[in-house]
Parts: C-alpha cells; structure tokens; sequence
C-alpha cells in the first residue's frame, strides 16, 4: 500500500483515540485488530495476543486513571520498509487529568503528560502486529514518584516538529535514509577505534539540534548537550554496544534473532525494533546502574527530522523499565516503597461551583 492509502486505513484509529470513550472504543479497534494480532508492549504489559488483551491490559486501566484520556499524535509516517513489509508509525502524547492511581503511580489531580511512540504492521487492512511504548516514567516524574536516580537531561513535554509538518508528511526520503543510516554506522565504530572523532558528530547532526530522550536520561540539546547528558554515560558504560542499525547490519553482528523496520518520507525517517540493540553493562555512569556485566536488550523506537541534510531533531524512546527488569530491579516495587507514606486514593474534583461569588 502507498503511503497515502495507509494513513486514510488508519483514520478511523485517530478519531477514536482522540476521544477515548470506555463504552465505545471496541467498537472501533475491532476493524483494525483481531483475536490474532500480535502486540509487543512496553514493560510491564509485555507481549499478548487480541484486541480484549490490549482493552483489558492496557487501555482500560488508563483510562480508569484519566477518564478523559485524549491521544495527540504529532508525527504519521507510514511506508514500506526496504523488506517489503507495510508498516506506519505514530509520535505523540497521551493527555488527560490523572485521578486515580495507575500502576501504583499516584493520581496528581492535574493534567498530565505521557509520550508513547507505537508502530503497526498492516496487512490485507487488518494490524497484525502492534510495538508499542509509553513513557511510563513521564507520568512517575509529573507524580514526583520517580523512584531511581535523576536523570541528566531535561524533562519536558515533549514537543511536535519545529516545522509543524509532522501530520503531513510526504515525498521520497531515500537520501535521508541513507544519511540516518550512515550516521548510525559511524556511531559504532567508537570505542573499537578510541577517537571519539570517527564518529562524524558534526558530519550528521545540525548545531541546534533537540534530543527528545526517554524520561530516566532525558533531553540534550546540541552535539555539547547529547554528548553530556545521554553518549557518553551510555558509551562509558556499555562500550560493546550493537545494532541499532539496518537489518543487514544486524546480521553482520551475528545478531539474526533481532530485526529493525524502517519507514522514511520527505524529511522523516522512522525505526523501530522489539528488541534491536544489545550490550553489556561492564562500566559505571549510565542511569546509576551498577556495572553488573550483565547483557541486556533494548527496544528502542525513534524517529529523525533532518534539515538540509543534517538531523535537526530525534524522538527516542527506549524500554527503560524493561531494562531495569533485565538487571533485576522491579521499580514498581520501588514505586510502592517509596510512597508508603503518601495518600495515592482516588482524586475527586467538584464542578466548583460552590466557590464561584
């Protein structure tokens, strides 16, 4: 399917979710999804088959927990990707008012913030499979319950493309492919080659650029700020690094069991894979984590904007709190620790009337 015809199967799924309503949403996800299709969600949900699985695991709870739940995309790609598989991809924050606690996050009766970044394979007009993260630390931050260490970076709602294009994406973005590509391959040849300069920093990236990273690391701004706030504590801590690149990459890594999809239009290139990186905590100074020599995984689903020809802004979000279940620790435990001395009932809010004079 072309790109156009993709984003007019996937409207109906945008007008619903505008709009949660509880008694109403099966009836409109049950056109895209079956008992078959596949999901791959974030920790805790993991991974599950059908429609009633995604309602009863994942968006009922939410919705129980901000009843007027609103999801705001902010990027649409859609495209075949270099394997001939129809996939399409979406950035944007849910939102809504936080009234009851959501896995044992407490309610903060304020509007809140949650980026999720979710890609759907389609097939003969039907989503077979589903990827999908929610920026779970994001509500644990506005809830001043994040339970590790600080992060870095800066915490912010994320925001939309500079260019405000980000719903209407179009045009060939081969060459833009190519650059992210490139980029990604000269990213891996540091530590192997210890001059951090073989890795083309200035090459790619545009001086002003914005690195919307998961909450946990947070966003850099500039090559001084993503080298600060997110490379370095990840390349000092998992020197061994590998993937993130295109599937052929992967192969040539030994790492046959992993697969990247990427989609890319006009501006905008997209990727995304469950799992598509693997490394070794050998070293100190990412996130706190202590060097456990562990090997982990990471999902990690991104999208680039570039602008004439350098990358001017990239949406990562990665599995965090899978990671941390990867090492062993459970930060919903922590969560329920850390607020034993906090109320986390229900919040009720008047109409407000009775105050009005």
């Amino acid at each position: 399917m072309k790109s156009e015809e993709l984003k007019n199967f996937f409207e109906d799924y945008q007008i619903a979710t505008q709009n949660f309503n509880k008694n109403s949403i099966k009836n409109y996800l049950v056109k895209y999804f079956s008992e078959n299709s596949l999901f791959h969600f974030c920790y805790p949900f993991g991974t599950f088959n059908g429609l009633d699985k995604l309602l009863t695991n994942c968006i009922n709870p939410l919705l129980d927990s901000i009843p007027d739940l609103e999801r705001r995309d902010m990027i649409v790609m859609a495209g075949t990707t270099p394997e001939g598989k129809d996939w399409l991809g979406t950035m944007g924050n849910y939102m809504g008012t936080f009234l009851k606690s959501f896995l044992d996050i407490p309610p903060t009766g304020n509007l809140v913030h949650m980026r999720y970044h979710e890609f759907f394979q389609i097939e003969n007009n039907q989503i077979i499979e589903m990827q999908s993260i929610w920026d779970l630390p994001e509500l644990m931050m506005q809830a001043n319950a994040w339970p590790m260490s600080p992060q870095l970076g800066s915490f912010l709602c994320t925001p939309s493309p500079m260019t405000g294009d980000g719903l209407k994406i179009e045009g060939d973005g081969s060459k833009n492919f190519d650059i992210v590509i490139n980029m990604l391959r000269d990213m891996v040849l540091h530590p192997s080659n210890p001059n951090p300069q073989v890795m083309n920093l200035d090459k790619y990236w545009h001086p002003r650029f914005n690195w919307y990273g998961p909450v946990g690391i947070g966003t850099a701004r500039g090559i001084e700020g993503f080298r600060h706030w997110h490379q370095i504590p990840f390349l000092r801590a998992m020197p061994d690094r590998k993937g993130g690149s295109s599937n052929d990459s992967l192969k040539n890594e030994g790492l046959q069991d992993m697969q990247t999809h990427w989609i890319y239009e006009g501006d905008y290139v997209c990727e995304t894979g469950w799992p598509n990186m693997r490394s070794t905590i050998s070293q100190d100074g990412w996130m706190g984590i202590a060097p456990s020599n562990q090997i982990i995984e990471m999902r990690s689903l991104d999208f680039w904007r570039l602008e004439n020809g350098l990358i001017r802004e990239n949406w990562v979000l990665v599995d965090l709190l899978d990671v941390y279940q990867q090492i062993g620790v459970n930060v919903f435990d922590r969560i329920k620790e850390f607020n034993k001395a906090r109320n986390i009932g229900d919040i009720n809010i008047s109409k407000g009337l009775g105050s009005i004079k």
